[in-house]
């Protein structure tokens, strides 16, 4: 036996055995709870961000929608003046026909 050495019995052994494998557990589960909150956490700032992105992007397509509208209600009017000139133009070729050919069956 060396001098100075502590000697232990195999019960003393065993108690060492478990409070070494309990403390190893312990450091365990200490480090997977903070990976698993940090974890969680990240999780709620992507879910987050793309709530945002999510609000953002339904704003702009309404937004967009909203222009389109007004876009096709102006053409819609254009196109309905266009019409009104168009009905003008039919009942001014119908006068002018029925001015320069007065016998044409549907002048009268």
């Amino acid at each position: 036996m060396i001098e100075g050495m502590i000697e232990l019995t195999e019960p003393q052994i065993w108690t060492l055995i478990a409070v070494f494998a309990a403390s190893m557990f312990g450091m365990l589960r200490m480090v997977t709870k903070s990976f698993a909150d940090l974890l969680r956490a990240e999780i709620g700032g992507v879910r987050s961000e793309i709530g945002a992105v999510r609000a953002e992007l339904g704003g702009q397509i309404g937004g967009l929608r909203a222009e389109m509208i007004a876009k096709f209600e102006a053409q819609d009017a254009k196109f309905d003046a266009q019409n009104v000139k168009l009905d003008h133009l039919d009942r001014d070729v119908q006068a002018l026909v029925r001015r320069v050919f007065p016998e044409y069956p549907e002048a009268g």
